[in-house]
């Protein structure tokens, strides 16, 4: 649990500052559970130039509660809390000497967010809160109060967590629960996991990831890890700690986080998961006669691939339908073996590629707008789809046959070109795994909004 931050001062001598107003909003990872926000008396002047920045002034303050009446509201939400803040080694200072002050000693764990973006997102030119969320696409209102910014705060910690692919901030949070003793059982772990679309990582007790998966009821999917009989299973009954999750909100982005992150953290017990997904794929090729020939082969490595499928069989039956759509011959698509002619030609569903009636380049051309059409080279694409609330919606970027990234943005938002979607990205690497995920995605999910650039 975190509790993110920003305090409002007077200005004044380094430890003479006072607070003028605090807001505190409890984040779980996913979402806020709790909130505090407080206009705050610091029973001493404000120096002109905050006046100035943060529109607050002395007599804005004279009804305000003073520090020691909203002390333990802060306690309250901050315990067993991780204090997130923009610069936290400021706010958590001030707080510490308020609370001096009354005789108590506040100490907590503290992150901040200009390290961790620093650390996380080293393209930015500057880490300034403002300039920032500006970059980042993050909407953002009264800029220099405690609730305008700290609320931008927790909008870049969530984006933060989004692209720890090591999950480093996740892991650090575990072992402090650990320090503190706090060991759910299985039945707990399970009963505060969401029926939702994402990515779930299973920690033992040195916050380490031992399983990465996805699903589109993570709840259902941990427990049936949890009660499982296989050998895998009680393996990892055996070891686990904890359970953190990602929503998503569709199956794409969870496919895509769920590759990419095994493949970062290397966790144990998927190394018993499938290596390649993707077994069989179709492949072209020119013959002696040069016709181009399409050809459905366990997957080869070293060529690549047009399309790519799980088993043959599904492999099989899309040949089929491309044979059908782009009129090509079963024949040269391996779907009919003869000498001769195939038999779709006998009953006058073929042309006639088999027997030479139609020429090379006339059949080529329509193998060729088939693998234009789905070949991932060069294309430019922006995939929108669901978010993780009625809300939101996603999007991934493609730009010149690579995965970019992917985004989360609202509905108010109008997502339509790269540039503007290249703001708000979470970039990752892309690969030949991420490339046949999305074109698998795209083949069977025909409701996504595609827009081409």
């Amino acid at each position: 649990m975190y509790a993110i931050l920003d305090i409002e001062t007077t200005g004044g001598q380094f430890n003479e500052e006072g607070i003028t107003e605090i807001a505190i909003y409890k984040f779980d990872g996913h979402q806020i559970v709790d909130q505090f926000i407080s206009l705050v008396n610091p029973e001493i002047p404000i120096q002109p130039f905050v006046v100035k920045l943060t529109g607050i002034n002395n007599a804005m303050l004279r009804s305000a509660p003073k520090f020691y009446e909203v002390a333990k509201r802060i306690i309250e939400i901050t315990t067993d809390c991780v204090l997130v803040a923009h610069n936290a080694d400021f706010d958590y200072r001030i707080l510490r000497t308020e609370f001096r002050r009354l005789g108590y000693d506040f100490n907590t764990k503290t992150l901040c967010t200009v390290e961790l973006s620093k650390k996380l997102l080293p393209e930015q030119t500057s880490h300034s809160l403002g300039k920032l969320v500006r970059a980042l696409g993050i909407p953002m209102a009264d800029r220099h109060r405690a609730s305008g910014d700290a609320m931008a705060t927790v909008k870049l910690f969530k984006m933060l967590l989004d692209k720890d692919l090591e999950k480093e901030i996740i892991g650090s949070l575990i072992k402090s629960e650990i320090q503190k003793g706090i060991a759910p059982k299985l039945l707990d772990i399970v009963a505060g996991l969401p029926s939702k679309t994402g990515v779930y990582y299973i920690h033992n007790e040195e916050g380490k990831i031992i399983f990465i998966g996805k699903s589109r009821n993570i709840k259902k999917r941990v427990n049936q890890h949890f009660t499982g009989i296989t050998k895998s299973a009680k393996k990892i009954q055996a070891e686990v700690f904890t359970v953190t999750y990602e929503e998503t909100g569709n199956e794409l982005i969870a496919l895509i986080k769920e590759a990419q992150e095994i493949k970062i953290n290397k966790p144990i017990y998927n190394r018993m998961a499938r290596k390649n997904y993707f077994s069989w794929a179709i492949y072209s090729e020119k013959d002696n006669e040069g016709y181009l020939r399409l050809k459905l082969q366990k997957m080869d490595g070293r060529k690549k691939e047009i399309l790519s499928y799980a088993n043959t069989a599904d492999g099989k039956n899309a040949l089929f339908r491309i044979t059908a759509d782009y009129q090509l011959c079963q024949k040269l698509t391996g779907l009919y073996e003869t000498k001769n002619h195939c038999f779709q030609h006998t009953i006058n569903e073929c042309d006639g590629a088999c027997v030479g009636k139609i020429s090379i380049s006339e059949y080529n051309q329509r193998v060729q707008s088939f693998i234009d059409k789905n070949s991932f080279d060069n294309k430019n694409m922006i995939i929108i789809d669901r978010g993780r609330n009625v809300n939101e919606r996603s999007a991934i970027l493609v730009e010149n046959g690579v995965y970019k990234g992917y985004a989360f943005y609202d509905l108010n938002y109008q997502i339509n070109n790269a540039a503007i979607l290249k703001n708000i990205l979470i970039p990752m690497e892309s690969n030949r795994d991420i490339q046949r995920i999305i074109q698998a995605y795209i083949r069977k999910n025909k409701a996504l909004k595609l827009i081409h650039f």
